[in-house]
């Protein structure tokens, strides 16, 4: 597994009245939640890397600092970029950005960490277990 400075993903949303802060419930306005924005910024990370990582393999989110600039409507599309620019370990940052038709709507430093997605997911149903 070879995750080089530089790799590239992006991802593409059609913005609906669904994916408003509205409907969210994160703001009582009707536009791009910004818990939509994050959620494609982190699908163009993933995007990245969905070529370079072994099987069994996959990144799990760990932090995301995201500052969105501007609106966007419904019946607009948003295209994330996300950029590898640190890896540390198992530790792997990213550089993001997102424009809609307008131009940039925001920028964020996301953060994602190399897990085996089996020994995740055991650790995961163990945390949870009722007694």
């Amino acid at each position: 597994m070879d995750i080089q400075i530089g790799l590239k993903g992006t991802a593409e949303k059609l913005i609906t009245e669904s994916d408003t802060a509205l409907v969210i419930k994160s703001g009582t306005v009707d536009v791009l939640a910004t818990p939509v924005l994050s959620a494609l910024m982190e699908e163009a990370a993933v995007a990245a890397l969905k070529n370079v990582l072994t099987e069994g393999m996959t990144t799990v989110g760990a932090s995301i600092s995201l500052q969105h600039k501007a609106p966007t409507l419904p019946g607009q599309t948003v295209r994330a970029e996300a950029v590898v620019d640190a890896v540390d370990g198992k530790t792997i940052s990213f550089a993001c950005k997102a424009f809609d038709e307008a131009g940039e709507i925001g920028t964020a430093e996301h953060v994602r960490v190399l897990v085996d997605e089996r020994g995740f997911m055991a650790k995961a149903a163990s945390r949870n277990k009722k007694d």
